[in-house]
């Protein structure tokens, strides 16, 4: 590597077809010439943008992964092209992204209320399984360029399991990925598994032991705080599920933000995650997106998430060019207030 180049570690959060702004920063920084991507730990729509994207290096380089990034969400739209989950007239005349007036996502969102997976998905089909095997060539994974963390749930613990590059299949994407209320659980070596969010979203514990890099990047797709209290009935299901799939996150960051006060050595674990240096890029247009929209596969909305994405990456590397490799840009000790 050349003394000019500085790696980072990436930390990607998942979030449905949000993930498509996730695409976008991954654009935007794999133009920098300057950046070499290290490592990503990835969850859900996360987890498919890393391995995608690792997969294109290996293939070909920079652009390959941005030709393979563009190819998978190409892939994604067009599976939903002809899709009834789709947004009812007004809010295509409003310019609305929401699905909360789709007569399918209600009719869906009830019927999860009361019927599970197993009565309504006997088969246990996923449409994302074809796309990932036309997206990923896995056995490319295995020594590429990138070292890549996925995380899973396991069903019957409820502890988290972190998939490494030999380990990533197809169904350790679909299980990363897998909400209970739409699909079953992803069996892989005989032991049931849920969507990664519950446990790690993402999980940074790997980038910090396993990694050279002291720079993570964390790529926010679902929002920390809200400034005014949920009061509809889909707000507070919404807030909930942000508030779940940031919790172990933000265990982490706290975790993080007291070694930083209390340790000033070093030496061993305690040291290298108390020298770890954290940033964050995330879009301030995410949170008023509400949490149907990420069920909303058009690629007009795809294109617009892209596009907002690379909007935020280089706004970031704009601001804190100087501080990547020297200091935080994250100021995690906020995360410490009340505790």
């Amino acid at each position: 590597m050349a003394d000019d180049v500085l790696r980072l570690d990436l930390a990607l959060q998942g979030g449905g077809s949000h993930g498509a702004f996730t695409w976008g920063v991954l654009d935007q920084l794999l133009e920098q010439p300057w950046l070499e991507i290290e490592a990503v730990s990835g969850t859900s729509a996360g987890a498919m943008n890393a391995c995608v994207m690792a997969d294109g290096l290996a293939a070909g380089g920079r652009e390959g992964a941005r030709e393979h990034l563009e190819a998978f969400w190409r892939r994604v739209a067009g599976a939903a092209a002809f899709s009834p989950l789709r947004r009812g007239p007004l809010d295509v005349l409003n310019g609305r992204w929401t699905l909360d007036y789709s007569p399918l996502y209600l009719a869906m969102d009830l019927a999860a209320r009361v019927f599970s997976p197993y009565d309504l998905n006997p088969a246990g089909g996923n449409p994302l399984s074809a796309i990932l095997e036309e997206s990923v060539c896995f056995e490319r994974l295995t020594g590429g360029p990138v070292q890549l963390f996925i995380t899973a749930t396991n069903v019957l613990t409820g502890r988290g399991r972190v998939f490494r590059n030999p380990e990533i299949t197809v169904d350790v994407l679909l299980a990363s990925a897998c909400l209970p209320t739409l699909y079953q659980a992803v069996e892989i070596d005989g032991e049931p598994y849920w969507d990664g969010g519950y446990s790690g979203n993402p999980t940074m514990t790997p980038l910090v032991r396993e990694c050279i890099s002291q720079d993570i990047v964390l790529v926010q797709i679902n929002p920390i705080r809200r400034d005014r209290l949920p009061r509809t009935a889909r707000e507070i299901h919404n807030r909930i599920n942000e508030v779940s799939f940031n919790a172990t996150l933000l265990k982490e960051l706290r975790m993080l933000a007291l070694l930083h006060d209390e340790v000033a050595s070093g030496a061993g674990e305690a040291g290298r995650w108390a020298e770890t240096r954290i940033h964050r890029i995330t879009g301030d247009g995410l949170a008023a997106l509400g949490a149907s929209s990420k069920l909303n596969a058009e690629w007009a909305f795809l294109l617009m998430l892209r596009d907002e994405g690379r909007k935020a990456a280089q706004a970031f590397l704009d601001e804190n060019r100087d501080d990547l490799g020297r200091a935080s840009t994250f100021d995690i000790k906020q995360l410490l207030e009340g505790v």
